[in-house]
């Protein structure tokens, strides 16, 4: 990938402007102003996850009074949605939103900064990344691709997916053509689904042509957005998958480097704002978007239960086989620890409590 050109600033001194140069493509610096392209992995439509690389650029802005700018792009505007990790990577861009369980094909472990199948909630992925000593082994995992990362959204409770025929036993996955990222899609492979790997903005159009029999996007904001109504009448719960789905600013470590302590600070609190902002879209819009979509002839169901533990089985050896790549292993080690501590307290908790207000569902 080329390497785009450094545009000096005015009032940097030679030697500075020349190692700006080395460090910031794409970042017109000037003195304290910074001007940053963001790629993303989001089709510009979906205003809850293209929308919140937009929400960080206005507050950047806002907050640093003009000082860093950002201007975003959808994906494949410049890059496409799934080469934004090596793009910044590499320096041909300072910046990208995305999935980091896109990327797990240089390693398994960065699925745990998404999703993992029968993993953390919301709550408890938050917890993780805040107080549990994830962010740290985050950093770890992405320095050895000059890469430092924070959350940049989470999506809550995904869905199970979309598909054109009911599901009621193992035997009906079987040959199904599925889009399906991350270890979910692994999973479903071991089921004996053959899985695809599309961005969102051509996962309509896949199924519409017949070269999808069935689909995994977010939930029913987003799935309104895509229309997937019109291309799949069965909607199946719950997301076992992606119980939580969380999402990642990423920067180039020269160019981070680059910032004053201040302007880096500033970045990390839009960070964990924007990170909050997309939560609660979620939150609040799926809920009405799910009627709309059942008052379009949706029908929602469940899978089985024989089907859920297939899946279970199939987490299982793909855990099995993962903790072969030492970083997994010794990510999982300090996650399923936390994990155990902090489901125990929920269980003790949050989950008799929601037993009892969904005692009649």
């Amino acid at each position: 990938m080329n390497r785009r050109k450094f545009l000096k600033g005015a009032g940097l001194g030679g030697a500075a402007a020349a190692a700006s140069a080395v460090y910031s493509p794409n970042v017109i610096a000037s003195n304290r102003t910074f001007r940053l392209e963001m790629v993303t992995s989001w089709p510009a439509a979906l205003e809850n996850l293209y929308g919140t690389a937009q929400y960080f650029a206005r507050r950047i802005e806002e907050i640093t009074d003009g000082d860093v700018s950002v201007r975003t792009y959808p994906g494949g505007a410049e890059v496409g949605p799934f080469e934004v990790y090596d793009a910044v990577s590499s320096g041909a861009f300072p910046c990208c939103h995305t999935a980091p369980y896109y990327f797990i094909g240089n390693t398994p472990a960065h699925g745990f900064y998404t999703a993992i199948p029968f993993g953390l909630t919301l709550e408890e992925q938050n917890a993780w990344l805040t107080v549990g000593g994830g962010q740290e082994l985050w950093d770890e995992l992405n320095e050895r691709d000059n890469l430092i990362a924070f959350p940049g959204g989470n999506t809550g409770a995904q869905t199970g997916g979309w598909f054109n025929k009911e599901i009621n036993s193992t035997e009906d996955l079987q040959g199904l053509r599925m889009r399906f990222p991350g270890h979910g899609g692994r999973v479903m492979s071991k089921a004996g689904v053959n899985i695809q790997q599309l961005p969102g903005g051509e996962v309509f159009t896949a199924m519409d042509r017949g070269a999808l029999d069935a689909a995994e996007w977010v939930g029913p904001d987003d799935d309104m957005t895509l229309q997937m109504h019109q291309v799949a009448k069965y909607y199946y719960m719950p997301s076992w998958a992606e119980p939580s789905a969380m999402l990642g600013f990423y920067f180039n470590k020269d160019v981070w480097n680059e910032f004053p302590a201040d302007i880096q600070a500033q970045i990390k609190a839009c960070c964990a704002e924007s990170d909050k902002w997309m939560t609660a879209r979620y939150q609040s819009r799926n809920p009405v978007a799910l009627e709309e979509l059942k008052g379009h002839g949706v029908e929602v169901r469940s899978f089985p239960e024989e089907v859920l533990k297939a899946f279970e089985e199939g987490a299982r050896e793909v855990h099995e086989e993962d903790m072969e790549d030492e970083q997994y292993a010794r990510i999982y080690d300090e996650w399923s620890q936390f994990r155990d501590k902090v489901q125990g307290w929920n269980r003790e908790t949050t989950y008799r409590y929601r037993r009892f207000i969904f005692r009649d569902a």
